[in-house]
């Protein structure tokens, strides 16, 4: 059988080893990033433009950080949209606002081009290991055809239904994420407050039932004091943002989130934005 031709957009954090996976998996690939010297060595075939990505190309990844560089890669001057062509199909695996994800499908739709919205859920680890769970909008027949591909990248896919669900699973799942980190942080700075051995504290809540596993590896992460960033705390900021917008929208009361949200926006105004998202506790130190 031959494997259809993979255009991949964004070679971050979470988009190399995506694409790295496929890769390993036979598929031939096309991969694009705005900033070439980030992608330069990682060992991928590179296009050499967004038309290169869309003249070899079957299927389309994005993988990008915000609603404005999904724009613009798709719909901007020489954006992705001007070069598709009926029959192909754009699955975007970011972070995006429901509303982009809707009106992409819209304008992508009309061009005869096939659209999903499927970001993650994990994080660098998980994108590296191919055990990402996958959370799918769009029309199922879509998600069939390319359901080979996304088993490729993830442990799990999930549809939710019409295109835009997908995102707002995302956005469910990652408030929750938030409100997780932060009650994370403030449990450590309450111990040190009161006088408690942070190391102490920490293997005690290593122990309890509150320790997932993503709660885990922050532990570990606050042990050793590195903030690095699998997952930034700046997109932890916008995706709160979103998740706001969108329950206002859907008058959904989300009382804790918003509470949150103005932390991590406080923390990305004083500069600490490129921590991991557990560098909430670093400004929380600070207050």
């Amino acid at each position: 059988m031959t494997l259809p031709t993979i255009g991949w957009i964004g070679l971050g954090h979470m988009g190399a080893p995506m694409a790295a996976n496929l890769a390993a998996a036979g598929y031939p690939l096309a991969a694009f990033n705005r900033t070439r010297e980030t992608a330069a060595g990682l060992g991928l075939p590179l296009a050499d433009s967004l038309e290169a990505v869309a003249r070899q190309a079957d299927v389309i990844v994005t993988m990008l950080g915000d609603d404005r560089a999904q724009e613009a890669v798709l719909f901007g001057k020489d954006g992705l949209a001007k070069y598709l062509r009926e029959g192909q199909t754009v699955v975007n695996m970011g972070t995006m606002s429901p509303d982009l994800s809707r009106s992409t499908a819209e304008r992508l739709g009309a061009k005869g081009v096939a659209c999903l919205d499927a970001p993650v859920s994990g994080s660098v680890k998980q994108a590296t290991d191919a055990t990402l769970v996958i959370l799918v909008g769009g029309d199922a027949a879509v998600l069939e055809r390319v359901r080979p591909v996304l088993d490729k990248l993830g442990k799990k896919v999930v549809r939710f239904g019409d295109a835009g669900t997908g995102a707002q699973a995302k956005l469910a799942i990652n408030l929750m994420l938030g409100i997780v980190m932060q009650g994370l942080a403030e449990a450590v700075v309450f111990g040190e407050a009161c006088g408690l051995a942070s190391e102490t504290l920490i293997d005690a809540i290593a122990e309890t039932p509150l320790a997932s596993p993503v709660v885990a590896i922050k532990l570990a992460a606050i042990r050793a004091g590195n903030f690095d960033a699998a997952f930034p705390l700046k997109h932890m900021a916008k995706d709160l943002r979103l998740a706001s917008a969108e329950a206002h929208a859907a008058k959904a009361a989300i009382p804790a989130t918003e509470v949150v949200r103005g932390s991590f926006e406080l923390a990305v105004a004083d500069g600490l934005g490129d921590l991991d998202v557990i560098g909430i506790l670093q400004s929380l130190r600070k207050s």
